[in-house]
This record gives C-alpha cells, sequence and structure tokens, in this order.
C-alpha cells in the first residue's frame, strides 16, 4: 500500500464531503494507514499522532475519527473488549472486511474475503430488504493460543 496514494484517495472522499484535509487530519489518517492491521483506539491513535505532532489534542483526533466514520472512511468497532477500534474501509471491497478475535489474547485477524454474498441475496429475495453492508465477527479461541504469553493486557493498552 502506498500511503501517499491512499492519503490522496481519503482527500478527494473528504473534497466530495465538502471538508478539507487540515494537518490535523492528515496527521490521524496517516497514523490509521501506517497501522493498518492493529485495530487502533481513539487513545492510541491520539498518544501515537502526538509522538509526531505534540500540538494536536486529544478533541481533534476524537472528532477526526469520528467525522470519518460518519463518511465511512473508517469504522468503528468493539471486540468485546469495551474498547472503540477504528478500521480503515478497503474500496477494494464492497464491504467491511470480517475479524476472528482470539477471547483468549484478543488477537484480531481479519477475513478479506466476502463470504456473505449468497445470504444477502436470499435476505433481498425472501424479505425484500436490500443489504447495503454488512459485518461479521467470529468470537473464540485459536489453536495455538495457550495463554501462557497471553497479551492481554497489552491489546487492552492498544
Amino acid at each position: 500500500m502506498n500511503i501517499q496514494q491512499e492519503l490522496e484517495k481519503i482527500n478527494q472522499q473528504l473534497i466530495r464531503s465538502q471538508y478539507k484535509m487540515t494537518h490535523q487530519r492528515e496527521a490521524t489518517i496517516r497514523i490509521l494507514l501506517e497501522n493498518e492491521e492493529d485495530h487502533l483506539s481513539a487513545e492510541k491513535v491520539y498518544m501515537l499522532v502526538k509522538e509526531k505532532n505534540e500540538n494536536i489534542g486529544l478533541a481533534t483526533v476524537y472528532r477526526t475519527l469520528e467525522l470519518l466514520c460518519d463518511l465511512h472512511i473508517v469504522e468503528k468497532m468493539n471486540f468485546g473488549d469495551g474498547v472503540s477500534r477504528y478500521d480503515l474501509r478497503s474500496d477494494e471491497h464492497e464491504h467491511m472486511h470480517h475479524h476472528m478475535i482470539c477471547q483468549i489474547c484478543l488477537e484480531v485477524k481479519e477475513i478479506k474475503d466476502d463470504w456473505l454474498k449468497e445470504i444477502e441475496l436470499r435476505v433481498q429475495k425472501e424479505y425484500g430488504f436490500k443489504v447495503s453492508d454488512h459485518r461479521l465477527d467470529f468470537m473464540g479461541v485459536y489453536n495455538n493460543c495457550n495463554g501462557k504469553d497471553c497479551k492481554k493486557e497489552d491489546k487492552l493498552l492498544a
């Protein structure tokens, strides 16, 4: 992934919605792009932004994340640990990708394939309901998770 190209795509989305790519928004989006697979909390985004841009406040990061959610650039999600996390949406896929979440170590892995197309068609046919988006989270335990080297505390801080 080319971060500069992704920033430009997001900038175009902002412009279409009559918003500007401010320095603060760019810094926040850049952190999300650089840590795309980490499903960062707002606090973690703020800490990473603050390392590079001392003058950006927590409220600004929160407002930026909420705007990005409103514009469907990022998805706000909770994996059952009480922490809201932010995940970039991909324009490669029609719907949000799915997740597998280990209930012991809280490791999250993404499933990029869309396995629900047939179900969407069935819902539309049987119930007259056109699905515009969906999200699927699998909760369970990875075969190789032994809990001894559990990163649960580290993940809760992420």
